[in-house]
């Protein structure tokens, strides 16, 4: 169950004790399906919250797209589209949030989401997120260097000249199979470290080194069907950027919905696990709050 301490000095709990509580399950291509199936009806159930949190990202990738449109700079558009997928388990927090809430029979809100801010293991999601924005900006200076050695530094006259150059010339061919061989790695790095993370780090208040460690004996325990979990991730990011990006709109909720479903699939929980303590309902918070009340420690400080 995904709840959590009300005091957020609490520190996250010992890894030892984290460990004894879990065990990884074997699970098999129809459990991902299952989880897709149980991430489009969180979907549906709440489509306003998601939409909300994640509004960011068709925006995101409008701006992107408008920022490489200047020629010189146009080669990044293909690999920060593609970077969606090494930071979008940090960014989906808050649907892990809802996902825990409906399951659990709670009503859920927008404002809801904010309540992972509360965690105990807040601070160690936001080093794992860390480490997952470094890997990003990694990824974006290999895949300029990769261009870089294809073509050198002259930029493409127009962007049909930049795709001619891609698709048609050997240098182009080197770069697709180069520059997506290079990409999985990247993708694969992020999946092994992140694929259950943070919905163990939500639920269960571990760290971020137990919760790494956690996410790679899922993928060792179940290479298969994990790799054809990367594969169904990478493939509806793609679909969401058409048209302009709108499409993750969709497709980023319902990946972060399934998400929580899957480390569901894969995590089993000791039926002799500590219970982990439900904080009280919080009181409304008034308008004229915002955004302070965001940040429920800060009002906690000043009783």
């Amino acid at each position: 169950m995904a709840t959590y301490h009300s005091n957020v000095a609490s520190h996250v709990r010992p890894a030892d004790e984290v460990e004894a509580e879990l065990s990884i399950r074997t699970i098999g291509l129809s459990d991902l399906s299952r989880a897709l199936r149980l991430g489009w009806a969180d979907f549906e159930a709440m489509p306003s919250h998601a939409l909300m949190l994640c509004v960011i990202y068709p925006v995101l990738g409008l701006v992107l797209a408008r920022v490489v449109s200047g020629y010189s700079v146009l080669p990044l558009l293909f690999p920060l589209a593609a970077g969606f997928a090494l930071l979008g388990p940090f960014a989906a927090l808050g649907l892990y949030e809802l996902s825990s809430r409906r399951e659990r029979g709670e009503s859920a809100t927008a404002w809801d989401a904010f309540e992972v801010l509360r965690s105990p293991s807040f601070g160690a999601m936001l080093g794992l997120g860390t480490l997952l924005l470094a890997l990003f900006v990694v990824w974006i200076g290999t895949a300029q260097a990769i261009y870089v050695a294809a073509f050198g530094y002259g930029g493409a006259d127009s962007a049909s000249d930049f795709v001619r150059r891609v698709l048609t010339t050997p240098q182009g061919w080197w770069l697709i199979v180069v520059g997506c061989g290079t990409g999985f790695l990247f993708a694969l790095v992020a999946l092994c470290l992140s694929v259950v993370s943070f919905p163990l780090m939500l639920d269960r208040h571990a760290g971020a080194f137990e919760a790494m460690v956690t996410s790679l004996r899922v993928v060792a325990r179940n290479p298969v069907p994990m790799a054809a979990w990367g594969l169904i991730v990478a493939g509806l990011l793609v679909v969401g950027t058409i048209p302009f990006f709108l499409g993750l709109a969709v497709v980023i909720p319902v990946l972060g919905h399934a998400t929580w479903h899957l480390y569901r699939e894969t995590v089993a929980i000791a039926p002799n696990a500590r219970p982990v303590v439900t904080p009280p309902p919080r009181e409304p918070k008034p308008a004229a709050d915002f955004p302070a009340n965001l940040f429920p420690w800060r009002q906690h400080d000043r009783k």
